[in-house]
């Protein structure tokens, strides 16, 4: 767990050694898949998720924003209302540990030096780097394979207000577009193994859920070069 944990500790001990607005705190909520496997709702959280992030705001308008989230993802064909993936009854579950970093977008200015109440809309996009346990279909059975990484884009809507003056509270939906089509154990690259389902697409995940953040450093004006 440590090797995920100190580059984002690192990071944060560096930047806030700068005069900004900081922001340190915890995600908690729920997780769905989205795939050849199961229902195919979009936000239908089924598993408990939970992480850390920090945003570096940079103006009004725009922070920098790095996290750790993870999640145990679950699917089950006896969810769907597919006829096909009912009685196929295939199911699987999967560990996924994500670092995500990207620039976070305020619909209407939050300009942390006001004491006044503040909300605002907001969207979040990056890039993430995940780890994942590899899967494969044997004997009608999806088993695991070992740790497998890969890449995802993150696309996040939210909400956000003050509740207090240095806490933030935030609820969320980000959805992940992968860069495989593997979590499920559809399309391995182990050409022994049988593949199902549609291998022309990837497969997604979704985080909902809610932040709480706090807010400190020094509050030097968000100035026009």
């Amino acid at each position: 767990m440590n090797k995920f944990f100190i580059p984002f500790l690192y990071f944060f001990a560096l930047t806030a050694s700068h005069a900004q607005i900081h922001e340190v705190g915890i995600f908690l909520g729920g997780s769905n898949y989205i795939g050849d496997v199961g229902s195919t709702n979009y936000i239908t959280p089924n598993e408990p998720a939970f992480g850390i992030l920090y945003k570096w705001n940079k103006s009004p308008r725009h922070a920098y924003r790095f996290s750790y989230t993870q999640s145990q993802i679950s699917a089950n064909d006896n969810n769907s209302k597919e006829a096909g993936r009912y009685n196929r009854g295939y199911r699987f579950t999967n560990n996924i540990k994500e670092l995500s970093a990207g620039i976070e977008f305020n619909f209407f200015d939050f300009n942390l030096h006001e004491e006044k109440p503040k909300f605002t809309p907001y969207v979040y996009t990056g890039l993430s780097y995940f780890f994942f346990d590899g899967k494969y279909l044997s004997n009608n059975t999806i088993e695991s394979s070992g740790i497998s990484t890969s890449i995802a884009i993150p696309m996040t809507v939210g909400i956000k207000s003050t509740i207090s003056r240095s806490l933030i509270l935030a609820l969320e939906v980000g959805a992940r577009y992968t860069f495989t089509d593997n979590i499920d154990g559809s399309n391995t690259s182990n050409g022994s193994f049988p593949k199902f389902g549609n291998i022309n697409n990837n497969d997604w995940y979704v985080f909902s859920g809610a932040t709480l953040t706090y807010t400190f450093g020094e509050k030097q004006c968000y100035c026009r070069e």
